[in-house]
């Protein structure tokens, strides 16, 4: 049953791992890549919707991404939602789809964007954390109520604070590729 429960909290800071990525495949790095669109949501007919639902993207070259709705009448929504957005590109309309010309970055945007991904990095490790000590006083309360012993308490304090480092060592791994592949030329 230990075991089980443990399991639970395991899977929680794995999914705070994947949404760390999740968060690092958002951020451009210079590279036309579809994934930066994700978090952006369209106001189509009255409710937000994702780009990806109301739309082809497709990448014709290494800057460039291409959005062509399945509805025309979507472009000037997705247009506009694009611009509202934090990308800092502007799209261009020519009437059937949307292009997006990713430029080179800056040394300045480069810096501003491994700020960015130091925060996410940051936000992944205090959820990681805080999965941890929800976890303690989950296992605290059971052992006061005699559910589990002593010994079992310090085994999984070990077993938590292990989880936890190695956790936090992935969001770091992750980290340092997503630093060196924004700081590349």
């Amino acid at each position: 049953m230990l075991k089980d429960e443990y399991k639970v909290y395991e899977e929680k800071m794995n999914k705070s791992i994947d949404s760390v990525a999740a968060d690092f495949a958002a951020v451009r790095a210079g590279r036309a890549n579809a994934g930066v669109l994700d978090r952006i949501l369209v106001d189509y007919y009255g409710s937000p919707t994702p780009i990806q639902q109301i739309a082809a993207i497709a990448s014709p070259d290494a800057r460039t991404l291409m959005i062509t709705p399945w509805d025309g009448s979507a472009l000037k929504s997705i247009e506009k939602a694009i611009q509202n957005s934090d990308l800092g590109i502007n799209p261009q309309n020519d009437g059937k789809a949307i292009r997006l010309n990713f430029p080179q970055l800056t040394e300045e945007r480069r810096k501003e964007l491994v700020k960015q991904i130091h925060k996410y990095s940051e936000a992944g490790k205090v959820a990681v954390r805080n999965i941890r000590r929800d976890a303690m006083d989950h296992f605290k309360k059971q052992e006061k109520k005699s559910e589990i012993t002593e010994d079992e308490m310090k085994q999984v304090e070990k077993d938590l604070q292990k989880l936890t480092d190695e956790s936090c060592k992935k969001i770091d791994d992750l980290l340092a590729k997503k630093e060196k592949e924004l700081m590349a030329v």
